[in-house]
């Protein structure tokens, strides 16, 4: 392979960015925030009834961004 061949092919793999690994990053940060003021407060920080639709609607939420980026992430390696 050329040298020229292997900088365009570089530069095009650096160019794109996978929205996926920071929604899914900052949904389980948020997640484990609100289990640990759960912890630590006397009472319940977070209702059940509040917390279980919010985990199961965080957890569509990433799912659908990673498939709708999966072409994207093929292309980054």
């Amino acid at each position: 392979m050329s040298e020229r061949s292997e900088r365009s092919e570089r530069s095009e793999r650096r160019g794109g960015f996978d929205p996926a690994g920071p929604v899914t990053g900052l949904f389980f940060l948020v997640l484990a925030g609100a289990f640990l003021a759960d912890g630590l407060s006397g009472g319940h920080a977070v209702e059940t009834a509040v917390m279980v639709p919010v985990v199961f609607i965080g957890l569509g939420v990433v799912g659908t961004v990673r498939v709708l980026t999966r072409s994207r992430r093929r292309r980054l390696r």
